[in-house]
């Protein structure tokens, strides 16, 4: 065997069909698009989303809602996260550097301390924002909350 013998499995290659080949080929005439109408034509393109004319779905339905532009979307974070990092990384101070360094938040994320969980050390924590819960579990630990 060599590579002058070499060809494709039986089956797996077809003929491509010519269209408009003349009336001999049997695919001549209207080459395979029928009779008239806008398909039959040259340049022929559907725009996205048409019905026949028929009323388009996207213009029966109608609109809702709004997107707030001035909201801002933090990331939460529970005090139970926070006592395992300063555990594990042996920290006083956790403040938006240390989650980054720690993969909790991505760059520019605003952080939200919320108050799931117990804290059993002092921490100085800095953040964008704390829930009531999350204030007074830390100031519980003599620790101490600072907004950024």
């Amino acid at each position: 065997m060599d590579l002058s013998n070499l060809k494709p499995a039986k089956g797996s290659v077809k003929r491509s069909k010519r269209v408009g080949r003349g009336q001999g080929s049997g695919k001549g005439g209207t080459s395979t698009r029928g009779h008239k109408g806008a398909k039959s034509r040259s340049g022929y393109s559907k725009k996205i989303g048409f019905e026949g004319g028929q009323m388009p779905l996207q213009r029966r339905v109608p609109k809702g809602g709004f997107k707030n532009i001035n909201r801002r979307e933090f990331k939460a974070i529970n005090i139970l996260t926070l006592q395992n990092l300063a555990e594990k990384n042996n920290l006083e101070k956790i403040d938006v550097e240390a989650l980054r360094k720690a993969g909790l938040i991505a760059k520019n994320d605003l952080v939200k301390i919320l108050g799931k969980g117990t804290l059993e050390r002092k921490l100085e924590v800095h953040a964008h924002a704390f829930s009531k819960s999350a204030v007074e579990a830390i100031e519980a630990q003599k620790g101490t909350v600072v907004k950024l």
